[in-house]
């Protein structure tokens, strides 16, 4: 099936590791980290992450939720007392950690924006991947003079909310973000390739956009929208090099595959030594009572990533409760605690490693090969 999607000029370059039980079933670097300079993909690739970042600064705040530091359900103003964005009427709101992870705070993504002009990209609002120079606490500013777009915990929308999360680490700790979550996630679990910077450019996938009859280079600045009627995102390749930029706690970290194994490993097996087991219990629970996912029939969505609730709506082979997410420059990954499976694919291709195609064949490879039909 990888290589299908390789010949078909689908994908540029992947790297995808399975484990099962704890094991290291199936693992392979195929393709082009850069095809340019036929420069072959390694296990040890590293990859920009985007919203790959998300659970990494969630598991975070679970950490500090564990220490008896940071509390779910904890009003954020009394974390970040500027930071007071209100409803459409001027009504103040209360945003809660346990939204911010969940997505449920009321705030949006200036890429979802429909409209090129729209509140976000009129207050100079970063989404975290682009060449912003303003600090995190200047775009929690600007972020929070656009009203919210709804009551918070009253719907869902896919959000800079785990920016704003980072936001809270930083004060909880006294650190950057990135010294933060090397504290508390990135060390104890020995993630040695995993930051918000690398001072390794020549270890970094070229990142694709997928076009025909092949994918063409990712221009600096340049801008594409992964869904219909958004305006798209700006992508800045030299970000990642930056270590002035600010830590975008929602995309902007840089890790590999084998890291991330190690990552959703430890949480798959109850999250020691980071996290309790009742937290990451916590973390796979919907928490959206109910509210629909757009582009995800069957899925609700739990403290740092999406949660299956339905795998006939969804078409799916995997478990109840799976824990999804995927990252815009070509990324997708899921654990099934049912199964006692965990799939990392890491891709530099935008955007069929994240939503084409490809994630749904590897999904149904994998568990076509691993479990008979009697168990699907």
């Amino acid at each position: 099936m990888i290589g299908q999607a390789l010949a078909d000029n689908r994908l540029v370059g992947a790297v995808v590791i399975v484990a099962h039980r704890g094991e290291i079933c199936f693992q392979i670097a195929d393709g082009w980290a850069d095809r340019e300079a036929q420069k072959s993909m390694s296990l040890n690739t590293l990859f920009r992450l985007a919203s790959v970042s998300k659970p990494i600064v969630s598991a975070a705040a679970m950490a500090l939720i564990r220490q008896g530091r940071l509390f779910l359900d904890c009003p954020v103003d009394a974390l970040l007392t500027d930071f007071r964005p209100t409803l459409a009427n001027g009504e103040t709101a209360t945003i809660t950690v346990r939204q911010l992870l969940s997505h449920t705070a009321g705030l949006g993504y200036r890429f979802l924006e429909s409209d090129a002009q729209g509140p976000y990209a009129q207050a100079g609002v970063s989404d975290g991947m682009d060449n912003a120079t303003q600090s995190l606490s200047e775009n929690l500013r600007r972020l929070a003079s656009v009203p919210l777009l709804y009551t918070p915990g009253t719907a869902w929308c896919y959000s800079l909310a785990i920016d704003v999360l980072g936001a809270v680490i930083e004060q909880v700790c006294g650190l950057r973000l990135d010294q933060a979550v090397k504290s508390l996630v990135t060390e104890p679990l020995r993630m040695e390739d995993s930051g918000f910077y690398t001072l390794q450019p020549e270890r970094l996938a070229t990142p694709y956009v997928s076009d025909h009859p092949q994918p063409h280079i990712l221009a600096e600045n340049e801008s594409v929208s992964p869904f219909e009627e958004s305006v798209g995102i700006p992508y800045s390749l030299h970000r990642i090099l930056n270590a002035e930029a600010f830590p975008s706690g929602g995309a902007g970290m840089v890790s590999n595959a084998p890291d991330l194994l190690r990552f959703f490993e430890a949480l798959r097996q109850g999250g020691e030594p980071i996290i309790s087991s009742s937290l990451i219990d916590e973390m796979g629970r919907d928490q959206t009572s109910g509210a629909l996912l757009p582009n995800a029939p069957g899925f609700g969505f739990g403290l740092g990533f999406s949660v299956l609730r339905d795998p006939d709506e969804a078409a799916s082979p995997e478990s109840v409760g799976t824990w999804r997410w995927g990252g815009a420059y070509g990324h997708s990954w899921f654990v099934d605690r049912q199964r006692e499976l965990t799939v990392v694919a890491l891709t530099n291709t935008l955007y069929e490693g994240m939503s084409g195609q490809f994630v749904s064949d590897l999904r149904d490879a994998v568990y076509a090969s691993l479990f008979s039909g009697n168990n699907l």
